[in-house]
């Protein structure tokens, strides 16, 4: 049974772990109502960039001038993983979420005999999937220095992966993060960004809601795709990345605050102990008083 003394350290050093938690979850949460708008804010950009790639593919079909990042390579045999994570963990199962997601797509992709390669954003992401896929992480970007995710950060990763796509180091790119619902929900999403995945399903809406004008491109679509596709990776990219953000500040604030509930609890039960446990020293200390006194 420890003793008193051990009991009060104790007690003194929850109370420490405590101040801590919830001294986190206040920065999280005013992290977070900034990072949450930059996420609300990026994601119509990146729809509307989707749909007009969806217009012009449309458009084009299949003409020989669409570059080969919305073509491919025509083969599907070698994939790289784009997994995006944080740089930091106590945010509870965020990171470890995305990782296994990610994870089990590898496992798929290897067991059909496709060969994997992995890129990883964020430090917790590396450090989880290189446990088991060591070998097949080709390159990291690490983003702990950066205090302010911006849109130069994301264009950076795309250009280093359509780099490796010019140099035929890949057929398929999927890019893996976790989409921001609400503080206590984020989702682990995968996102096809070479070949580039046009959603046809938004020029089908639109033609269905009666827009059905006629285009005309200038210079010619396949000169506009030559800009757009880059241009369009930076950006899903950038948004995956706030994204992030704001999931990481979100599953966070939730995190700490479960923490500095539980050390509540913990310092109630410590101080019920060390209570009981000093009552009954005085007790045995006056029984053994009364019992001196009445030998005399």
């Amino acid at each position: 049974m420890p003793s008193l003394k051990d009991l009060k350290n104790r007690i003194a050093s929850v109370k420490a772990t405590q101040k801590i938690t919830k001294a986190m979850k206040m920065v999280a949460a005013a992290k977070l109502r900034r990072a949450q708008e930059a996420a609300e804010a990026a994601r119509p950009y990146s729809q509307r960039m989707s749909a007009v790639l969806a217009n012009i593919a449309q458009a084009v079909g299949g003409d020989d001038s669409v570059p080969r990042l919305m073509t491919g390579t025509g083969k599907d045999d070698v994939h790289l993983l784009v997994v995006c994570t944080a740089e930091r963990g106590l945010c509870g199962g965020f990171n470890s979420q995305i990782a296994r997601f990610a994870r089990d797509h590898a496992r798929r992709l290897l067991a059909q005999g496709k060969t994997v390669k992995i890129y990883c954003v964020g430090k917790k992401g590396y450090d989880s999937l290189r446990r088991e896929f060591a070998s097949l992480i080709v390159g990291r970007t690490d983003l702990r220095d950066v205090k302010r995710v911006a849109f130069e950060n994301a264009d950076q990763i795309a250009r280093t992966i359509m780099s490796m796509f010019d140099k035929g180091e890949f057929d398929v790119c999927t890019l893996f993060y976790s989409e921001f619902k609400s503080v206590i929900s984020q989702v682990p999403t995968a996102l096809q960004l070479i070949p580039a995945a046009a959603d046809v399903s938004v020029a089908n809406t639109a033609t269905a809601a009666g827009a059905t004008a006629v285009y005309e491109y200038e210079p010619d679509a396949g000169a506009i795709l030559d800009d757009l596709i880059p241009r369009n990776i930076s950006v899903q990219v950038f948004r995956a990345l706030l994204e992030n953000v704001a999931g990481e500040m979100g599953a966070k604030m939730s995190a700490m605050d479960s923490a500095t509930r539980n050390a509540g609890e913990m310092i109630n039960k410590l101080t019920l102990n060390y209570n009981r446990q000093r009552q009954a020293q005085i007790t045995k200390e006056l029984i053994e008083i009364i019992s001196g006194a009445e030998a005399l």
